[in-house]
């Protein structure tokens, strides 16, 4: 029998260690990239726009199921008013080009059409929790991230791959799953009507949505922070009290003030406040696109709160609300494929906003 040399035995291991030692490479490099401090203070500030979310809703539903507070608009309003007094009263004071007046002179059109679409856009998803559960307004509403796609290509010239327009299939397959399941849950409690009102209104609100966090992610990235801000805090006070007057006058004048829907109200107005003033702060080192994609885990926060708080259930108990597990399986799939690349901003900014262009001599334009 012929022994085994000492030198065959040990000949593999050096082909072990090399491996071992490329694999060790890779995960380094991989962590290198991922575990930086931009990322992880990214992903940070994504999971406390998450938490504000949250707050909101779970405000608001309470707001509509316990006290049957149905006032969108005032919830809104004091939102804007905080705007208002800290970041338009900043304006105001700012000189040049970021003064108020010179702002108001030269772009006020726009930041009215800026105002109406952010306030509706908040009228439309605090009404929906009048018809719908907040399971379904926190899933259906990322219908806005193919909106936001969609219009992030012809304005902001955004490119994407092929899986990326598949994932927006899958997402938008999964809202039809969410809309007809609420669609059954309702025809088996005679609420189906009020339930597809409910949905449309929180399609409505996302696309709204959409709008809103393209044109700040402009006006952050190319202008500043605190005109986006105060510009929607202004128009946004006066367009959402002009129509707290006529739609909602009644409402406010039936609701029977304690302490516990006070503190529903500045709970709701706080959370929205934070939301607002950090967003274009992850929008500027991001995109619109890539911060509607890490606050989806609001839906997760959600759903949580739905389960413990309001006792709603999935498919995996007694069915309130059948098939919110498809739903929330197909809709959320695609999230990890996600990649983007902007390029420069397209002809069609330079036409809308030729002042800032010619003041500021953007190159890319």
């Amino acid at each position: 029998m012929e022994a085994t040399s000492p030198a065959a035995s040990a000949g593999p291991q050096p082909h072990a260690q090399g491996a071992a030692g490329e694999s060790a490479s890779l995960l380094r490099r991989i962590k290198g990239k991922l575990f930086t401090w931009n990322i992880l203070k990214t992903i940070a500030l994504g999971q406390m726009l998450s938490l504000c979310i949250c707050g909101t809703a779970i405000t608001s539903q309470y707001l509509a199921e316990r006290y049957k507070v149905n006032t969108p608009m005032l919830q809104s309003f004091i939102n804007y008013c905080l705007l208002f007094l800290i970041y338009t009263v900043m304006l105001a004071f700012q000189s040049g080009s970021d003064n108020l007046l010179y702002i108001l002179k030269k772009k006020w059109w726009k930041y009215i059409l800026l105002g109406l679409a952010d306030v509706e856009a908040n009228y439309l998803i605090v009404r929906a929790y009048q018809y719908t559960t907040l399971t379904s307004v926190q899933l259906l509403d990322c219908f806005g991230i193919p909106v936001l796609m969609a219009l992030s290509w012809f304005i902001l010239y955004a490119r994407y791959r092929v899986i990326h327009f598949i994932a927006v299939a899958v997402c938008l397959l999964g809202v039809g799953t969410m809309v007809g399941a609420d669609i059954l849950a309702g025809r088996e409690d005679n609420s189906g009507s009020d339930v597809l009102i409910g949905d449309i209104l929180v399609l409505l609100g996302a696309s709204l949505y959409a709008v809103s966090n393209v044109c700040e992610e402009y006006i952050v990235k190319k202008l500043s922070r605190q005109e986006f801000l105060g510009m929607v805090g202004l128009f946004g006070t006066i367009i959402s009290g002009i129509q707290l007057l006529i739609v909602e006058y009644k409402d406010i004048a039936g609701i029977h003030w304690d302490w516990k829907i006070a503190l529903l109200f500045v709970a709701f107005a706080l959370c929205m406040f934070c939301l607002y003033s950090f967003m274009p702060l992850v929008i500027k080192v991001t995109s619109a696109t890539s911060v509607n994609l890490g606050i989806l885990t609001a839906d997760l926060y959600s759903l949580f709160f739905g389960l413990f708080l309001f006792g709603y259930k999935t498919t995996l108990g007694p069915a309130q609300s059948p098939g919110v597990q498809t739903a929330w399986d197909t809709s959320r799939s695609w999230i990890p494929s996600w990649r983007e690349r902007e390029e420069k901003p397209t002809a069609a900014w330079c036409v809308l906003d030729p002042v800032q262009v010619n003041s500021r001599k953007m190159e890319d334009c």
